[in-house]
């Protein structure tokens, strides 16, 4: 036990030393050690499977499911996390550790890799990340639309500048579309 409160007191006075010299930089230009970095990366990820395991995928191979993942991923996510012919941003050179670029991953195949990917996605989409600038998009989310942004983003693995062009062009013809009809509508509704 004594050995015990020795160390506990070493590491301490170790740490107030770095911290009262400077000599542990925080700045986001500054990088971990690889080793550092290599357990930070795999704690992350061991916590974020421990608490994604239980959690069951509903029903997401609906087109119109795609269709509201990809828009608030378009939204939301692309000046972290780009998309298939987007430069990278200002924000996402400035972030440390760096947010993961989606397409630029192997597309997913097996259906028990792909939902546990998506559980994944989801759990990260719901609470956020500490210290990386994920935000917990379940403060202002419902589960169903977070459901979709994983299920995007699992989509999104390997897609192509082109591939993606066509969604943004499909996208912006049926909000103009919508648009349009509502306006019809509305004006429909005053001739009466």
């Amino acid at each position: 036990m004594k050995l015990f409160l020795y160390l506990l007191l070493g590491f301490f006075l170790v740490m107030a030393i770095a911290i009262i010299s400077g000599a542990h930089n925080i700045s986001a230009t500054e990088k971990h050690w690889s080793i550092t970095e290599k357990t930070i990366d795999w704690i992350r990820e061991s916590l974020i499977e421990v608490h994604a395991k239980n959690l069951t995928v509903p029903q997401l191979d609906d087109r119109n499911v795609l269709s509201n993942g990809f828009k608030h991923y378009h939204e939301m996510c692309t000046e972290c996390h780009l998309a298939p012919g987007l430069e990278v941003t200002e924000v996402s050179m400035g972030l440390y550790p760096q947010p993961p670029v989606f397409h630029e991953q192997a597309p997913v195949t097996e259906q028990a890799i792909r939902s546990d990917t998506i559980r994944k996605y989801f759990w990260v989409i719901k609470n956020g990340l500490k210290m990386t600038g994920m935000p917990a998009w379940g403060l202002s989310h419902d589960d169903q639309s977070m459901w979709s942004m994983a299920a995007f983003v699992v989509k999104l693995h390997g897609m192509s500048a082109a591939e993606y062009e066509n969604l943004v062009r499909t996208t912006e013809a049926d909000h103009s579309h919508h648009h349009g009809h509502d306006e019809h509508s509305h004006h429909h509704d005053h001739s009466h």
